[in-house]
C-alpha cells in the first residue's frame, strides 16, 4: 500500500474521490444511552479476547477512496463528537433544497445549550432570522466530556478538544487538534469557587462545574490562550456516533501504525481496511500502546472524521433523504449545541461548499515534559503563530510553511 499522499499546499491540489455505490439500507438506530465507561470494551458488538486482525482489506473502489484520504483512555464521546464534526459538514454536501427541508426539520430536534461564554463569541449570541446567511471566517469549538461515572472523586475532564477553523473562502476547515495535557492558566470561576491555576487544559471541565459551566470555562480558557473568538459549539455524546457508522456500513481508513486495543485486544495493522461500528470506535480510542499516545490519537481522531465523511457522500447519504433522515436521527438525539443564534438550515448551507478533500488536520506545536511528576504537554516557540494564523484567518499559509506539524490524513 503506497504512503498516504502529503497535504496539498492549497485546497485546489485536493482531488476527490469518485462516487462508489450506495449500501443496502441499515436498520433504523438504537434508542440513546448513558456513554459507556472510558476503559470498558464495548458493551454490543464485541470483539474476541484474543488477538486478531481488525478486518479483511476492502476491494479496490473501497481502497480508492482510503488512498485518497492520504490511547489507554479514550471515551466512547471523544469520538462521538467527531460525529457532530461530521454532520455540519456532510449536511452541506448535498442539493440546497433537500437540505433546507432537512435543516429546517431538525432545527428544534437538536438539543441546545450555551455553551459558549458569553465573552468568547465571535458575535452576539441573539437568535437571527432564517435566511440571513453566514459568512467566515469561523471557528467552532468541538468537546467531548468524560464524566467517570464509575470514579466520581476523579471528576470530569474534557480529554478530546477539537477547533475547527473555516477559512472566510467557506471551502475548507482545519481540524486543530488540542492535547488533553496541554499546560494552561485556567482562569478563575467563581460559580465554582475556583480561584484559577496553572493546570492540564481538560482540567477546566471540571473546575467550571461540568455540563454547561465546564464547557463555558473550557471556551474562556482556550480565548484567553489563543486569542479566538468562537461562532459555536457543541458536546456530542456516544452512542450517536456508533449508530452513524452503523448505518453506514462502517468506514474505509487507511490505518498508518499498528494499533493493538487495550478494550477487545484486536489488533489493527498498517495499511487500508474496512471498519465496523465498533472497530471504528475500538481504533479512535486507542493512546496508551501508541509510539507517541496522545499525538497518535488525536491524529486518528482526524482521520476518521475525514474518513465518514468520505464515506458519506460516497453512498450518497447527502442527497438520499432517507437515509440522511436516519443519519441525522442517530447523531441528533446525541448532540447538544450552540449555534450562536444561527439557523441550523443557515448553518449547513453555508458549508455546503466543504468537501472531505479539503480537510486538513493540524497537530498543535508543542512538546511533552514532566514537571513535579506531572506529565504535561507545552507549547513550543512556534505555537503562537499558529494562534494567529487562527485568529488572522491565515492558516493557508501557515499549513505551507509548518508542514511538519500537518498531520496526514
Amino acid at each position: 500500500m503506497e504512503e498516504s499522499p502529503a497535504v496539498p499546499e492549497t485546497a485546489e491540489d485536493a482531488v476527490p474521490v469518485e462516487d462508489a455505490a450506495p449500501v443496502e439500507e441499515e436498520a433504523a438506530p438504537a434508542e440513546d444511552a448513558a456513554p459507556a465507561d472510558e476503559d470498558a470494551a464495548p458493551a454490543e458488538d464485541a470483539a474476541p479476547a484474543d488477538e486478531k486482525p481488525a478486518d479483511e482489506k476492502p476491494d479496490d473502489a473501497a481502497d480508492e477512496v482510503a488512498a485518497a484520504i492520504g490511547r489507554r483512555r479514550g471515551p466512547g464521546w471523544a469520538k462521538a463528537l467527531i460525529a457532530m464534526g461530521t454532520v455540519l459538514v456532510l449536511l452541506a454536501g448535498g442539493a440546497v433544497v433537500t437540505l433546507r427541508v432537512l435543516a429546517d426539520r431538525y432545527e428544534h430536534a437538536v438539543s441546545r445549550a450555551p455553551l459558549l461564554d458569553q465573552a468568547v463569541r465571535a458575535q452576539p449570541g441573539t437568535d437571527r432570522p432564517a435566511g440571513s446567511g453566514i459568512t467566515g471566517p469561523l471557528n467552532f469549538l468541538l468537546l467531548g466530556s468524560d464524566a467517570r461515572i464509575n470514579i466520581p472523586s476523579m471528576g470530569q475532564r474534557s480529554d478530546s478538544i477539537i477547533l475547527v477553523h473555516v477559512p472566510a473562502s467557506l471551502d475548507r476547515a482545519y481540524l486543530i487538534s488540542v492535547p488533553r495535557d496541554l499546560r494552561v492558566h485556567i482562569p478563575p470561576n467563581p460559580a465554582t469557587n475556583f480561584d484559577g491555576a496553572h493546570e492540564k487544559i481538560n482540567g477546566a471541565f471540571q473546575y467550571g462545574g461540568g455540563g454547561t459551566g465546564g464547557y463555558q470555562l473550557l471556551s474562556r480558557t482556550l480565548n484567553q490562550l489563543m486569542g479566538v473568538k468562537f461562532d459555536g459549539a457543541a458536546i456530542v455524546d456516544f452512542d450517536g456516533f456508533k449508530t452513524a457508522v452503523g448505518i453506514l456500513g462502517g468506514v474505509d481508513i487507511c490505518v498508518d501504525v499498528r494499533t493493538e486495543s487495550i478494550h477487545t485486544h484486536a489488533v489493527y495493522e498498517p495499511g487500508c481496511q474496512h471498519l465496523q461500528d465498533w472497530q471504528a470506535l475500538d481504533f479512535v480510542r486507542q493512546r496508551e500502546l501508541l509510539p507517541n499516545d496522545d499525538y497518535d490519537r488525536e491524529r486518528h481522531q482526524q482521520q476518521f472524521l475525514k474518513a465518514i465523511f468520505t464515506t458519506a457522500l460516497h453512498q450518497g447519504v447527502a442527497t438520499n433523504p432517507i437515509k440522511l433522515d436516519q443519519f441525522i436521527r442517530a447523531v441528533g438525539g446525541a448532540m447538544t449545541v450552540d449555534t450562536n443564534g444561527v439557523s441550523l438550515a443557515d448553518l449547513v448551507l453555508g458549508l455546503r461548499n466543504v468537501k472531505p478533500s479539503a480537510l486538513v488536520g493540524i497537530r498543535m506545536p508543542s512538546v511533552q515534559e514532566t514537571i513535579g511528576g506531572i506529565a504535561y504537554v507545552l507549547p513550543t516557540d512556534e505555537t503562537p503563530a499558529l494562534y494567529q494564523a487562527i485568529v488572522s484567518d491565515t492558516l493557508d499559509t501557515w499549513v505551507v510553511a509548518n508542514q511538519s506539524w500537518v498531520n496526514p490524513i
